[in-house]
C-alpha cells in the first residue's frame, strides 16, 4: 500500500517546511489549491515550485482539487463542516473527478508524494477529504506530516 502524506504551511517557516518535507523523503509536492498564491513569503506558486526545485522536490498544481470560493470562504470563518460539505459536492464534478484520476496516476508513479494546501490542522482541511476519496481508486495510507511552527 503506498504512503500518500499531507501537509499544510499556515504558521510554518519556509526551511522547517521543506525540512519536513526532505526528512519523509518527499520527492513530488502537489498542490491541491484553488488559488495557488500566499501572502506568506515563499508559498505562491512560482516561488513555492522554485524553492522545492532547489531541495530536489517536483511540484504538481491541481487546481481542480481546490476548495470553491464558498468553501473557502467558510473554512476562513471557521464553518469547517460547511466546508466540508461544499467540497464534498464539489468531489463530485467532472474536473474534481478527472483530478482525482490524475492524482492517483500520480501515486500509482510510486514517486513519494504530500498533498499540500494551507491549514496546519488536516481536520480543518479539504486535503483530508482528497486523500479520503483518493483512497476509493487507489490503495493507500495516508500520513499527515506537521511542518515546524514559527
Amino acid at each position: 500500500m503506498t504512503l500518500v502524506h499531507t501537509i499544510g504551511y499556515e504558521s510554518a517557516s519556509l526551511q522547517g517546511f521543506l525540512d519536513t518535507l526532505r526528512s519523509a523523503g518527499v520527492k513530488l509536492l502537489v498542490d491541491v489549491r484553488a488559488v495557488a498564491s500566499s501572502r506568506r513569503p515563499g508559498f505562491s506558486k512560482t516561488r513555492l515550485a522554485a524553492n522545492l526545485a532547489e531541495a530536489g522536490i517536483d511540484y504538481v498544481h491541481l487546481r481542480a482539487l481546490g476548495t470553491p470560493a464558498d468553501g473557502r470562504a467558510a473554512a476562513r470563518a471557521g464553518r469547517h463542516d460547511e466546508m466540508k460539505a461544499i467540497f464534498k459536492e464539489h468531489l463530485e464534478t467532472p474536473a474534481a473527478q478527472d483530478g482525482l484520476e490524475r492524482l492517483a496516476a500520480l501515486v500509482r508513479s510510486e514517486q513519494p508524494l504530500v498533498l499540500l494546501c494551507f491549514e496546519h490542522d488536516p481536520a480543518h482541511c479539504h486535503r483530508s477529504l482528497v486523500a479520503e476519496a483518493l483512497t476509493a481508486i487507489v490503495p493507500v495510507r495516508v500520513r499527515h506530516l506537521m511542518a515546524e511552527v514559527e
